[in-house]
Parts: structure tokens; sequence; C-alpha cells
């Protein structure tokens, strides 16, 4: 059996792991990047906490010395359902079973300006560019007499409620007060603010009330101005526009406010579902298909009793279904009756800041806050990594920073180009 995998991340890794050393079935996953990398921490590669290679590894490295398994990097154009054939922009591939792992993209609700202008929080890439652009924000901050133009550069708002806002507001302010006044001695008499920014009525809305409640004063203790019920409109000429008129002037929009999956050429119109998610039956095979799957992010599927609106796009559904097709896969080999998935919820949690975290269990109902909640957080996401290396190292770095409240990678790298000291006054 030819089983073609796109996507790399948590869904189609684990169902690729899951299928290791199975008799009969060869995998091939296909991503346009040559890497996994774990999304729950890309916001501290942004803030220059952790080094990209803390968090990501090479698929051909995970690969190697595993006999059913293979990887090919590309980008799917388009999908031929009846030859079973995909087209990569620099090949094809046939399949017996194809899936899609393909995650979800940020979503900028129609907002062209806002797409333009702001620093979106969802890729490796957009981490490293948000690094750079902040440090170097910073540098012009520190050298321009213009104080107008000095507090626009300081001035950050996050755009977005949920986990991801959440912790980077919190890291912002961590950083405010342990690292910027220390470092830029220039920025000592001008004000910063950091705004929190979301059109719900309460932060963290999936989690509960008591999480939502100790979120929002640990961040306004922190000095995070937090704006409820408001939703960002247009982001033009460093002015933030927002629907009940006011305007926040900066030159650092982080958006963290919405994702989006994408469609394929050559599925069905009627594949598709909300948010452009594939629609999939208990077995996540995508309506209209035969033989194509949709596990993660990018799938939406009703038969969950427990979740009859689809199931919510975080890491544990992506990392279940990876297994539970896995385990049908094996069933069919076997003639053995197929499993309809049904989500395990494990909790929610989020990290606010230096032993500040909160933590929702599901059953028992339970609520933890604080330091507790912050070891929870932590324990987590290092076991949650691909690899031994990844978590020694990501455990290094975060104890330099407890211990030190600092760390040392905030460095401006721009492999692309040469970034000049001129270019620091335009």
């Amino acid at each position: 059996m030819e089983i073609v995998i796109i996507g790399g991340g948590f869904a189609g890794l684990n169902l690729a792991k899951e299928l290791l050393n199975q008799d009969g079935v060869r995998v091939t996953l296909v991503d346009k990047n040559n890497y996994n990398f774990f999304p729950p921490l890309i916001y501290q590669v942004a803030t220059a906490y952790l080094e990209p290679s803390s968090i990501s590894y090479p698929f051909r490295k995970f690969f190697a010395g595993k006999k059913n398994l293979q990887f090919r990097l590309g980008e799917l154009l388009e999908v031929v359902p009846s030859e079973n054939k995909i087209i990569l922009n620099n090949g094809e591939l046939l399949y017996d079973k194809l899936v899609f792992a393909t995650g979800a993209e940020t979503s900028y609700f129609g907002m062209e300006n806002v797409k333009k202008n702001a620093i979106p929080m969802k890729t490796l890439n957009d981490a490293i560019v948000m690094r750079n652009t902040l440090l170097k924000n910073l540098e012009k901050a520190a050298i321009t007499k213009d104080i107008r133009k000095r507090r626009k550069l300081l001035t950050i708002v996050v755009a977005g409620g949920g986990p991801t806002g959440v912790e980077i507001s919190g890291m912002f302010a961590e950083m405010r007060r342990n690292i910027f006044l220390k470092e830029y001695p220039e920025l000592a008499t001008t004000a910063s603010n950091i705004y929190l920014v979301d059109g719900a009525p309460a932060l963290l809305t999936p989690m509960s009330k008591e999480s939502q409640d100790d979120t929002y004063k640990a961040l306004t203790d922190l000095g995070v101005v937090v704006k409820l019920n408001n939703n960002v409109v247009d982001y033009v000429d460093d002015t933030v526009h927002f629907a009940n008129g006011e305007t926040i002037q900066t030159k650092n929009l982080i958006w963290a406010a919405g994702v989006t999956a994408r469609e394929f050429t050559g599925l069905p119109a009627e594949s598709y579902g909300r948010g452009k998610r594939l629609k999939t039956d208990a077995y996540n095979k995508i309506e209209g298909t035969a033989n194509i799957y949709a596990i993660g992010d990018t799938c939406i599927q009703f038969n969950d009793e427990a979740f009859p609106h689809g199931h919510p796009q975080v890491a544990q559904v992506a990392i279940q279904q990876g297994v539970n097709l896995a385990k049908n896969f094996k069933n069919a080999i076997r003639q053995k009756p197929l499993t309809p998935f049904k989500y395990l919820d494990k909790g929610s949690m989020a990290i606010i800041g230096k032993a500040k975290a909160v933590v929702d269990l599901p059953k028992p109902k339970l609520h933890f806050k604080g330091f507790f909640a912050w070891i929870i957080w932590l324990f987590i996401h290092l076991i949650s990594l691909i690899t031994y290396r990844n978590r020694i190292k990501t455990f290094y770095n975060w104890m330099i920073a407890y211990f030190s409240k600092d760390n040392s990678l905030r460095m401006i790298i721009r492999p692309d180009k040469k970034v000049k000291v001129e270019d620091l006054a335009k």
C-alpha cells in the first residue's frame, strides 16, 4: 500500500511514526519544508528565548534507517483522483491512499492592509522575521530623536486573545521589565505600551472562567493593556484601527487572531466546510472521495457526539487523528473492523510569564494556576518535542532564562541580505 502524506506537522508525523515497520505499507511524507517544527513554541523563537533548532528537526534525519518511510521535499499543486496521482512543484507521485495533514494558515479575515503590514505568528519563518523586525525596531528607537516615532517603534499590539496571543504578550512584558531598560538605556525615559486585543468578551475563550480571570489579572499586573470586545478592522500608515473607532499608532502589529485551512486543486468543491476545512466521515475519509483522507487542523468532522460542530484546531486532535488513522490502515490490511475517531480531551493550558500559567483538566474537572501550572506547562511541552536533543536544548535555554531572567539569543540574522547600519535610520 502506497500511502502519501501531505504535511509533516503533528498529524502527519504521528501518522507516519505509527506506520513505521508496518509490513505491506510504504509511506512517503511530502512537505514544503525539510524540517518538522513545534508550533506551540514558535513565539519563544520570535522573542529570542529559543533558537530555531531547539524546536525543529530535519525530516530526513528523523526518517534515516526507517525502511518503509521516506521524505519528499515539495509543494502540492494538484490532486488527480481519477489517476490516484498528485502533482508537485517538482514532479509527480502515485498513491493508494492520500492523506492531507496540511494544518492551517493565518487568516486575515479579508483585511488586505493587515495581511500586508502585520507580523504573522504561524510558521518558523514568521518567528524569525518577527524576531528580526522587533530587534531592528528597538535599534531604530534607540537612535531616533523623534519622540513620536520612538513611541511607535516601542509600542506593540498583539491581536488575538488565544494561547499564542496571551503567551507572547506575557513574554514581551517580562522582557520589558527585565531586559529592555538594561540593554537599551537610551529608552529609559520613553514609555512603551503592550496591548493585547480581541473581539471576544474574554481571553482564552475555550478555557474555564477561572483561567480567563486569572490570565487577565496576571497580564494586567505585568503591565499589559488588555482590550476586549474590540476587533481590528484595518492597519495602515502605522495605525491600528478598531471597530469602535479607536486607533493605536505602532510599527508592531502581531497577528495571532485567526487561522484558516487551504483549498486544493482537484478536490470536489462540496468536500469543503467551514473555514475551508475538509469534511470527513468518522474514519477521516474526505466526503466525495474514495481513498483520500484528512487529519488535523485541515479537516472538520461532525460524527463525534461530544463535538457535534467539529473538533477544536489544537495539537491533541491532530496527534490522536494521526494515530487512529494509522490504526485503521493497519486494520484494513488485516481485514479487521475500522475504529471511528473519538477525541479524548486531555485539557488546555497557557503560559503567561515567569512562574505564571493556567491549566484546565476536564476529568476530573480541575483548575491550576501560578507556579504549579507553570511546571505542568513546561513538562508537557518538553515531552512533546520530537527528539531528546530538542528537549535538552530547550530545557537548558529555559533554565538559563529562569535563573538569569535573560537569554543571549537576541541577534538580527538576515541571511537573505546584509543589514546595513544606515538602514536603521530609514
